[in-house]
């Protein structure tokens, strides 16, 4: 009996888990961010920017509608690197709050981010996670990303 018990609360203890664990997939288009690039003056095309902008979610079911992130880049030799923060509104009106660093090829247009869910307001207050994105930027300075990964509401 005492095994029986011993496994019973481990299956509760494992259903908790899972239900408070959850995958995310959206896919957000971004329109031209405002940015300011800064030459180095080093090597050519060495520079430093510091970019904002807004995002759409076009497709996910976690809520997720909009996005407006800040990051600082730096580009060199047709590549660039960025970090930066990516504050979402629920459709409810609450915020879930992002990290993220990319990193990226000017050439092919694309990038590959990772990010972290850290906290939120309301109900998002705990809310952690990580994942990655897949970017793709266009003609017009928009872009367009696939993100997934996993998240815990802290609840």
């Amino acid at each position: 009996m005492r095994n029986l018990t011993a496994v019973a609360s481990f299956v509760l203890v494992f259903a908790s888990l899972a239900v408070a664990q959850s995958s995310l997939e959206t896919k957000w288009h971004c329109a031209k961010p405002v940015d300011q690039q800064y030459e180095i003056g080093d090597t050519p095309g060495h520079s430093y920017g510091v970019a904002q902008g807004n995002c759409n979610v076009v497709s996910g079911k976690t809520g997720e509608k909009t996005g407006v992130f800040t990051e600082i880049q730096e580009m060199w030799n047709g590549s660039f690197q960025t970090h930066g923060r990516m504050i979402v509104t629920m459709a409810d009106g609450e915020k879930i709050y992002y990290t993220y660093k990319a990193t990226g090829s000017l050439a092919k247009k694309t990038a590959a981010e990772k990010w972290k869910m850290t906290g939120g307001t309301g109900k998002h207050k705990s809310n952690k996670g990580s994942g990655t994105c897949s970017g793709t930027f266009n003609d017009d300075g928009t872009s367009d990303w696939v993100c997934s990964g996993k998240f815990s509401t802290g609840a």
